[in-house]
């Protein structure tokens, strides 16, 4: 059967945050014809296997961590029975769904046209589509947005059992039972958020890590080293400068047994180690972007050498004109609203006129946060960053630690910490970097946030008067 041609102005492969963002925006805001292709479940990465199924567990987490905390403040509360996961795992994906179709139905009202299928560029104005249905669609268009994202990073091959028995991130979505006993390999901020949230929900949690500390890469030091000690302090088994050998299963039990070593030469290497009865293993050791076999390398689109992400400028543009490329396929501040911004932007100076030609978006002093327990917020540079970029003799640091007051009615054992460090540079003492660790932190962010982006120096922080009680008024009061 011939396939099916059809024709627009914009074309978008992919229909995650970045591809709708500039889909909808082309269309809404300038009345350009667009269309959208995903294979998989509208909203990409973040909406289904990520931000928001994954903000939902965190919060059920922090609400087992609330009632325990409960008894403190003079509260008798009895559990009658524990936590029910599988309750939880149904309307955490119902509520996943319902955002489907809310995505759906925003493309249509937006007149976005919406194809279900696997997208492959034939040349720079063409695009293949095989359709659900097993029909194909040839597309023709005059500008193709490549938004596709990426997938979890399989465990190295020569583990044994390990692409047979582990499971990636993505997979964490799709348990039905609570576990007993989990092994999670990794130091990114996926792989802290779900040790986290197990131990929240008093799972036995092992987290292995390929060096010294919990994120390592992106992170400034204190935020780190602190992470570390507190998971560890919380009974988080940390396991530092872990080599994984193999992976092995009980067909009885179902349970696995992972097979390791851990440590250094220098402290005595630990050789030989044996973790068993794990109910699921996780390897979380970041992202690939799914960009090969999409027809990319046979029109000429560049890659990044020795990656899978797309070689592409500030303004998204790819070295082939007309296709360009943005979000998680580039490389730059792998997050969601990072990916909608750049798309908005996008739009805006292709179809917005001469007035935007110019328009794209500023990847500096992007601010993140990472759902551990406690939460994290990080913008601008890290104190090793900051030293190298304007010297030692011109940084100055300022820092704080505390107990947060929601523990001032708690037992020592249960007060987490919070630390708080700004990174000061020049005579000015221009803010280039602002870490915080403790709770609340993934709120309080996004105000100083804005701060950091308007160049606010020490003495604007001090100018402020500080709210109290709070913890966010440390960040102000600083000596």
């Amino acid at each position: 059967m011939a396939p099916i041609t059809k024709e627009t102005d914009f074309l978008v492969i992919g229909g995650g945050s970045g591809g709708l963002g500039a889909a909808r925006m082309a269309a809404s805001q300038f009345g350009v014809k667009a269309m959208i292709v995903e294979a998989q479940r509208l909203g990409g990465t973040c909406v289904n296997v990520g931000c928001v199924p994954k903000k939902v567990t965190f919060n059920a987490a922090t609400i087992a961590e609330t009632i325990h905390q409960a008894r403190d403040y003079g509260f008798s509360l009895q559990e009658t029975a524990p936590f029910d996961w599988p309750t939880f795992k149904k309307k955490r994906d119902a509520y996943i769904e319902r955002l489907n179709g809310i995505y759906e139905r925003n493309l249509n009202k937006d007149s976005v046209e919406y194809l279900h299928g696997w997208a492959k560029l034939k040349s720079r104005s063409e695009v293949e589509v095989s359709l659900d249905d097993g029909t194909t669609a040839l597309v023709r268009a005059k500008k193709i947005l490549v938004a596709v994202g990426g997938k979890p990073s399989p465990p190295p091959a020569d583990i044994e059992g390990a692409s047979e028995y582990a499971m990636n991130s993505d997979d964490f979505f799709d348990i039905e039972k609570l576990p007993e006993r989990v092994a999670i390999v990794g130091a990114g901020y996926i792989a802290v958020e779900f040790a986290g949230m197990f131990k929240s929900f008093g799972v036995d949690v092992h987290l292995f890590l390929r060096y010294d500390n919990a994120l390592r890469k992106g992170f400034d030091p204190m935020i780190s080293e602190s992470l570390t000690k507190e998971y560890e302090r919380i009974g988080i088994k940390v396991h530092r400068f872990s080599e994984q050998q193999k992976l092995a299963k009980d067909e009885k039990t179902g349970k696995f047994t992972l097979h390791f070593s851990e440590g250094t030469a220098e402290e005595g290497k630990k050789e030989g180690q044996v973790l068993e009865g794990i109910d699921h293993v996780i390897w979380a050791i970041g992202r690939t972007a799914l960009t090969r076999d999409i027809g990319l390398e046979e029109v000429g689109v560049e890659f990044i050498d020795g990656t899978d992400y797309i070689k592409a400028d500030d303004f998204q543009n790819t070295n082939v004109r007309d296709i360009y490329a943005l979000g998680d396929v580039v490389g730059k501040a792998e997050l969601t609203p990072v990916a909608i911004a750049a798309g908005r932007k996008l739009a805006y100076r292709l179809f917005g006129g001469e007035k935007f030609k110019d328009t794209r978006l500023d990847y500096e002093n992007i601010p993140s946060v990472v759902f551990s327990h406690p939460t994290i917020g990080s913008i601008g540079m890290s104190q090793p960053e900051a030293e190298e970029k304007y010297g030692k003799e011109n940084v100055k640091i300022y820092q704080s630690s505390f107990v947060n007051m929601w523990y001032a009615m708690m037992t020592s054992e249960d007060k987490a910490p919070t630390k708080y460090k700004l990174v000061c540079a020049g005579p000015e003492e221009k803010v280039v970097g602002l870490h915080i660790f403790g709770m609340g932190s993934d709120e309080i962010l996004q105000g100083f946030g804005v701060a950091i982006k308007m160049g606010a120096t020490k003495k604007d922080f001090d100018s402020c008067v500080a709210i109290h009680p709070t913890a966010s008024e440390e960040l102000v009061t600083m000596r």
